[in-house]
């Protein structure tokens, strides 16, 4: 696999125009000038995440003693809970709760660093660990796209509308739960092949 393949490759489990909801429905309780700040936080989180697995995450996952396959379930409840608030949001907030701002969970991770990029990378790694810097800068290329999208997040959100950000946000939960049951069913069925 060349530099270009892997870049196409991350990109599309990134899927940075799909995350454009998860990220406006997630900053939906932060203040607006504030959202472009929390998005490049969360960006530069997962881009950190990212790279230190890609040089790590073998060393890691054999120091821990975990296999792959718990990348993905772990992966598949944690993104089936975010999911399910999505379709079910809670009810309004109480005037006196405090505000929570999001932080690494979930936009920098599962949203952008989710366990299928971390395991893609970990393959990559391990297949051919020769092209290890290949394989950082076909990483750093999908971040930069992925980052461009999500930036402009705030834009589309006001282009959609409340009533339009939340049927989105809804089918996006929708979505995200045949993602996340995806990837459930794909870490059992690796760990019974084996």
């Amino acid at each position: 696999m060349d530099t270009l393949s892997a870049t196409l490759l991350l990109l599309t489990i990134m899927d940075p125009l799909g995350n454009v909801a998860t990220f406006v429905s997630g900053l939906r309780p932060v203040p607006p000038e504030r959202r472009l700040r929390v998005i490049a936080r969360e960006l530069v989180i997962a881009l950190a995440i990212l790279v230190l697995f890609l040089f790590l995450g073998p060393w890691l996952l054999s120091l821990l003693h975990l296999k792959q396959e718990a990348l993905f379930i772990s992966g598949g409840i944690v993104l089936f809970l975010i999911a399910l608030k999505m379709i079910f949001p809670p009810s309004r907030r109480d005037a006196d709760e405090p505000i929570i701002e999001p932080f690494i969970v979930p936009l920098a991770t599962p949203m952008i660093a989710g366990p299928s990029v971390l395991a893609t990378l970990l393959v990559l790694v391990s297949t051919q660990p020769e092209h290890l810097w290949r394989w950082f800068a076909a990483l750093l290329i999908a971040w930069g796209i992925t980052a461009a999208v999500l930036l402009c997040a705030p834009a589309i959100a006001r282009v959609l509308k409340e009533k339009g950000s939340m049927a989105v946000e809804r089918l996006m939960g929708m979505l995200l739960v045949m993602v996340a049951v995806q990837m459930l069913l794909n870490g059992i069925e690796f760990y019974l092949k084996r």
